[in-house]
């Protein structure tokens, strides 16, 4: 993909019953090869399937339960879809399968702490690499204590998952990087990354921000789904301005229209 000259939209579909926004709305096989088809209709650049919850208070899933709830979805959109997808994995096995069935993209949110085959099935599956900030073990993901500096931690977590990939051979061009909005950090440090976006260009990879619908955000404005989905908006036109190539969301289709307008006033 070229990234740059537009910002990117990646549609999530959460194939889990349990997921904090849209769970079991499409754990049903049917329904989230729909929606998958659906997001693309609606100017997604990139599919993102999840096949296990990662929200506070979620359990971990053995491999092969992952696996069944996404490799038919992935195996069926594969073939109708034009734009890339991604598997939304920690698990190398997981990412392997999903990539034999089509996908083009891990998308790890351990920045490969948790599996220390992943970076090496990247590379030879010749995929797409994003390297997420998160802290503690997949148990203790949201259990984290304050960050003092939360830019210089998020800094040093990235660049440290960076060098992993690259000691294994991940190409340069097949790495992007995300802070981690919300994953083992308190709104208040949610708040100051976002707002030092511009700092993480150093690590000179593309930047992917995820900031939807999550609970940080509640902390700034009223409790409803309305109040969510425009303070969601605001984060993510203030992501563009900093210059974020690739914004994940839930709501594709009001993002694709706030992406082309912010991308107009930033160029």
């Amino acid at each position: 993909m070229e990234l740059g000259e537009r910002t990117a939209v990646m549609g999530i579909l959460n194939v889990t019953p349990d997921s904090f926004s849209d769970g079991g709305r499409y754990f049903d096989p049917e329904q989230a090869i729909a929606r998958g088809r659906e997001i693309e209709q609606e100017g997604a650049d990139i599919l993102d399937i999840g096949g296990e919850s990662t929200r506070p208070g979620s359990d971990p899933i053995p491999d092969d339960e992952e696996l069944q709830r996404v490799l038919p979805v992935i195996e069926a959109l594969a073939r109708v879809l034009k734009i890339p997808i991604s598997i939304d994995t920690y698990r190398a096995k997981v990412a392997e399968k999903a990539l034999e069935a089509g996908a083009q993209v891990v998308n790890d949110i351990s920045g490969l702490r948790f599996d220390d085959n992943m970076a090496s099935t990247v590379r030879k599956a010749g995929a797409g690499l994003i390297l997420m900030h998160s802290r503690g073990s997949r148990e203790t993901l949201h259990k984290q204590p304050r960050m003092d500096d939360p830019v210089k931690d998020v800094f040093d977590g990235l660049a440290s998952s960076v060098y992993i990939a690259r000691a294994a051979g991940v190409p340069e061009r097949a790495i992007a990087i995300d802070p981690g909005i919300g994953f083992g950090k308190a709104a208040a440090a949610s708040l100051k990354v976002l707002k030092s976006l511009n700092e993480f260009s150093k690590l000179r990879y593309p930047l992917l921000v995820g900031t939807s619908r999550k609970s940080f955000i509640r902390s700034l404005t009223q409790e409803s789904s309305e109040a969510h989905v425009w303070g969601t908006a605001a984060t993510v036109v203030a992501a563009i301005m900093k210059g974020v190539h690739i914004v994940r969301v839930h709501d594709v289709r009001q993002t694709r229209v706030l992406a082309d307008v912010s991308d107009r006033l930033t160029c």
